[in-house]
């Protein structure tokens, strides 16, 4: 690997996965298996790579509260001690965390997508840990690249208070805008895009962005609808984007979830939905078998409370795998 990645590279150490004693496979601190650099994997083999996004310049580029950048090992730390229940067969690789030190965001975002391509080509099913949600750009980048090589169309469900349609500021994409920049990508590419977002809440959006959402085709539903009591106005949503594309590249946002779930976010918000929704959304998608990758962002440790949040990034990470493989 050359000098230059390493620098914006941290290997994940491997007594960093701790857990509870066990003589079989019981925990996934057992079955986690850390790497030394970015090169993927080329087993022929399906596989599950675990990536962090180190990363919160686009959230101070986006004017918020700066901290996702130890996200990704805190996320970590919670899910060594989760009990595991995927295929014993099934490798799991921690390729550490992409990081970054200074305000280069755009070499960040260059070898995050050059890293996510590799996976997607040698078989890994991505799981991006953040981090900014302007880690979105290069993980969807990586994903319309790859899909169009196949002539195969793209689903975005994003799970979040914001649209994330913002224009890039002096040039410079940011947290707020990377479902805008994906779109403008997705054309050069000639992949068809669908973005969707559920859990949108209006005090967090001004009307400039509806508009915006409007224009670019975007579908959403209000948090406000976002709950299991009105389950068939998001099961319309989700079959609809289903009927429509190949494959579906789930984002949540952490800031979509309630603050009495998800305290330790940027943007925290007490009227965002609650867990159980999510899960339901999320078991809906994999049962589809058109997710082929995964992030969770915007953790910012510094205001959690009890890893309550780190411990729901986790769990939302599992239920989705363990539903993939089911």
């Amino acid at each position: 690997m050359k000098a230059a990645k390493m620098d914006k590279h941290k290997p994940t150490p491997q007594y960093f996965w701790k857990g509870r004693n066990a003589d079989s496979i019981e925990y996934w601190h057992q079955k986690v298996q850390c790497t030394e650099s970015l090169l993927a994997d080329k087993n022929s083999e399906k596989k599950i790579a675990l990536l962090g996004y180190a990363v919160d310049e686009g959230v101070r580029r986006n004017q918020g509260r700066v901290g996702a950048q130890i996200g990704p090992d805190s996320i970590k730390s919670v899910m060594g001690s989760m009990a595991y229940h995927l295929p014993e067969s099934l490798a799991i690789l921690d390729y550490g965390n992409i990081w970054l030190e200074g305000s280069d965001l755009e070499s960040i975002h260059e070898l995050t997508q050059s890293t996510i391509s590799e996976l997607l080509r040698h078989r890994h099913f991505p799981v991006i840990l953040g981090g900014g949600h302007d880690l979105a750009f290069p993980h969807g980048a990586a994903i319309i690249g790859h899909l169009a090589e196949k002539g195969e169309s793209l689903g975005i469900l994003n799970l979040d208070a914001h649209f994330d349609l913002r224009q890039k500021v002096n040039g410079q994409g940011h947290s707020g805008s990377p479902f805008l920049q994906l779109h403008e990508y997705a054309k050069t590419k000639a992949v068809p895009l669908q973005y969707v977002c559920l859990g949108i809440q209006k005090a967090a959006n001004p009307p400039f962005l509806f508009e915006k959402a409007k224009l670019t085709g975007t579908w959403w539903l209000e948090s406000d609808s976002c709950n299991l009591s009105e389950w068939d106005k998001t099961q319309d949503v989700l079959n609809s984007l289903l009927d429509k594309v190949n494959k579906v590249y789930l984002s949540i946002d952490l800031d979509a979830f309630s603050s009495a779930f998800a305290p330790g976010v940027s943007a925290a918000s007490p009227m965002g939905f609650d867990p159980n929704y999510a899960l339901r959304v999320i078991e809906h998608l994999a049962k589809s078998k058109k997710l082929i990758s995964m992030d969770v962002v915007e953790l910012n440790p510094s205001f959690d409370q009890d890893l309550c949040t780190a411990k729901l990034a986790a769990r939302c990470i599992e239920f989705t795998l363990r539903k993939i493989w089911e």
